[in-house]
């Protein structure tokens, strides 16, 4: 896929696109880009917030006496571990952190795992990981998604992307294609997107072109290949 969009574009022209990651590097080539959000068009999941801890960043209930069922929508989006950023929409994040301290891999991981069983809409899992050479200044980066066989929900199919960075250069999964009913999963290779070069640029792209009835949240991380401080900003919707 050699097409390079904007991501105001893909968002603005795209009411639900669910769960999405977008992982690269910094158009001045001095960082390394996370950005993970969350959309809902249910009451149970919007009631929802991120909230950072140390080591990561989890989902909670914004107002816990309207929580209906937090199978799905409790989790830890985001891990950090020593050379790795772990993100996920869903309690994978815990599955490849713990393979990942077994000595296994990313894949090794998401083989044992498959698409969510909320019926009919099989929502995919999907998955990334930076893996950092700070003496080096760089990184690299993978992402998956775990998805029914078109709906089929007893066949799960896994795919994997590997990327080399490029500055300027991001790649954005999603867990649907659009809206619907049942929901389309995503399809395709991961969008190739242009990246600015700060959090706060990424997160304002991001969060002002997402659907302003089923955005719920959105985190944003930028890791300087020196070795110096992350930057992280969350936004809540609910606040």
């Amino acid at each position: 896929m050699n097409n390079l969009y904007n991501i105001s574009e893909l968002l603005s022209n795209n009411t639900y696109p669910g769960r999405g990651i977008i992982l690269g590097m910094s158009a001045d080539g001095k960082n390394a880009m996370i950005a993970y959000f969350i959309m809902g068009r249910s009451e149970n999941s919007r009631n929802r917030v991120f909230e950072s801890f140390d080591g990561g960043m989890r989902t909670k209930a914004f107002d816990e006496s309207k929580l209906v069922d937090p199978s799905l929508i409790i989790y830890n989006p985001f891990l950090k571990r020593k050379t790795m950023d772990i993100i996920t929409n869903g309690d994978q994040t815990d599955t490849i952190y713990d393979a990942i301290e077994e000595g296994k891999t990313f894949e090794d991981a998401l083989r044992t795992r498959e698409f969510e069983p909320d019926h009919p809409n099989y929502t995919p899992r999907i998955s990334g990981i930076n893996y950092y050479c700070f003496p080096r200044n760089t990184f690299t980066y993978k992402l998956s998604i775990l998805k029914s066989a078109d709906g089929d929900p007893s066949v799960c199919n896994r795919y994997f992307y590997e990327y080399a960075p490029i500055a300027g250069i991001g790649h954005f999964i999603h867990t649907y294609k659009c809206d619907g009913n049942p929901i389309p999963s995503f399809y395709g290779e991961p969008e190739k997107v242009a990246l600015p070069n700060t959090a706060e640029e990424l997160a304002d792209v991001v969060w002002t072109n997402l659907n302003a009835d089923n955005k719920v949240s959105l985190f944003v991380r930028t890791i300087p290949l020196d070795g110096s401080e992350p930057t992280e900003i969350i936004i809540n919707k609910n606040v």
